[in-house]
């Protein structure tokens, strides 16, 4: 029987940050733009409804009132959220990276699979990563394949009909910032 590891409150075992912690200097810029806009925008908006629904008389039937409470509580939850996530976030600079001949948080790889077909991914946090735009998460199975490898290795991709063979054809990194 094997031990198993405790894990960190925050995810994670204890010693090792949580993966999805991680996040990009423009990852949490946009997050905390969201956070702002919710705060400062939507949110009084909704009360404003909200306050002017309750004035109209009987709340069990007035839908302005009951939807507006509804976007009210959808609202908190979501800026809770982005305020703890904020709040425990691990920001990362990939431009600061030094160790750029290997693949780490933030790097752009070009990689083929067994048919030689060619993808390009830019591995970043779980709260930024957009498929459409070549970007996967950190704890994505291809993330979690590349990790640690440099031009010319080989590794494995564990995929649902098994592992794929994938070669490694360039990493790249934003350029540093200026000093």
């Amino acid at each position: 029987m094997s031990a198993v590891k405790p894990t960190d409150p925050r995810g994670g075992t204890p010693g090792t940050p949580a993966l999805n912690r991680y996040l990009s200097p423009k990852g949490a810029e946009t997050l905390r733009q969201e956070l702002r806009h919710l705060s400062r925008v939507e949110r009084p908006q909704v009360v404003e409804v909200v306050s002017w629904a309750a004035g109209n008389g009987d709340r069990s039937e007035n839908a302005d009132y009951q939807y507006g409470k509804k976007r009210l509580r959808e609202i908190d939850r979501r800026l809770r959220f982005l305020t703890k996530r904020l709040e425990n976030a691990i920001i990362v600079d990939p431009s600061a990276q030094t160790s750029r001949d290997r693949v780490f948080f933030g790097a752009t790889v070009c990689y083929a699979d067994e048919d030689d077909r060619r993808f390009t991914v830019t591995i970043l946090g779980v709260d930024e990563a957009e498929f459409e735009r070549g970007e996967v998460s950190l704890v994505s199975p291809v993330a979690r394949a590349l990790m640690r490898a440099r031009v010319g290795d080989e590794v494995s991709l564990h995929t649902p009909s098994g592992p794929v063979p994938i070669e490694i054809f360039s990493i790249s990194y934003p350029p540093p910032a200026p000093s």
